[in-house]
């Protein structure tokens, strides 16, 4: 079954729809060329010397480039874009009080990479998490047009909601062929993983991941987002990558002091 594919919308309504009912949804041209070309060339240099991966899983041809808020200007707007902050607010939102960033990442598949091992995100977390909520919510936007040859991601539509040990087959994924500046949507749930690149080129995602505010981040956005360079971004963004409290007490530093506290020092 391929995957919902919508227009830009303009709300969250059929978005969250999409992902209940698949798993997984694919929102064309969220991200104007301009916005996209400058993110690739802020993190260029950066991915260039990024090592390879060195099992399956990370993938030997595949480059893996993090901490992108504090390496590029232009990322921050997708981290906060106006409608995935809605979407994550649908899913994430009944189950804590504020989610948080997750992770930033490029992922650079290479030509001659093999299909990488399916798998489900909210793995980072535990395989044993109850299936009464959603824990993750992962998008990856399109740096390049994303198609069946070079890679585009494989994914299995409904596996959220399969029954525990199911096993996954890779004849039951579909690509997430999108274009530059699409964006993939997907719960932590779902079943899939990086396709194999057949072309000559490299394709290049953008992996921006939100959590529930109560769990730890998979990238250690303190280190990746030192307070030098937090202390400049907006709020919204400050406590997306947690300078804020997750909940009553949680993220408190000295004498039960908030967090954003500490961005107000010299």
């Amino acid at each position: 079954m391929p995957l919902q594919t919508l227009e830009t919308p303009p709300d969250a309504d059929p978005v969250v729809r999409a992902l209940e009912a698949d798993g997984a949804a694919i929102v064309a041209g969220l991200a104007d060329p301009g916005t996209i070309d400058a993110v690739a060339e802020e993190l260029a240099p950066w991915i260039e010397k990024s090592r390879f991966g060195r099992e399956d899983f990370s993938g030997t041809r595949t480059q893996r480039t993090g901490s992108l808020i504090t390496r590029s200007r232009t990322v921050r707007a997708l981290v906060a874009n106006p409608l995935v902050l809605d979407v994550a607010e649908r899913i994430l939102g009944p189950h804590c009080d504020r989610f948080q960033l997750h992770l930033t990442q490029v992922i650079r598949i290479g030509p001659g990479e093999t299909c990488q091992p399916l798998h489900r995100d909210q793995w980072a977390f535990s395989r044993k998490l109850p299936t009464t909520m959603e824990y993750e919510l992962q998008t990856l936007w399109a740096l390049c047009d994303f198609t069946d040859e070079n890679g585009a991601t494989r994914v299995i539509a409904g596996s959220h909601r399969w029954e525990a040990g199911r096993r996954p087959s890779p004849e039951e994924t579909v690509g997430a062929a999108m274009s530059k500046g699409s964006v993939l949507l997907y719960l932590g749930s779902v079943y899939h993983g990086g396709g194999a690149n057949r072309s000559a080129d490299a394709r290049s995602g953008l992996g921006i991941g939100y959590s529930l505010g109560w769990l730890r981040q998979e990238e250690n956005q303190y280190l990746s987002v030192p307070p030098e360079v937090a202390r400049e971004l907006p709020e919204k963004l400050q406590r997306l990558i947690g300078y804020d409290m997750g909940g009553y007490s949680l993220g408190y530093f000295g004498d039960v002091e908030h967090p954003r506290e500490a961005l107000r020092r010299p």
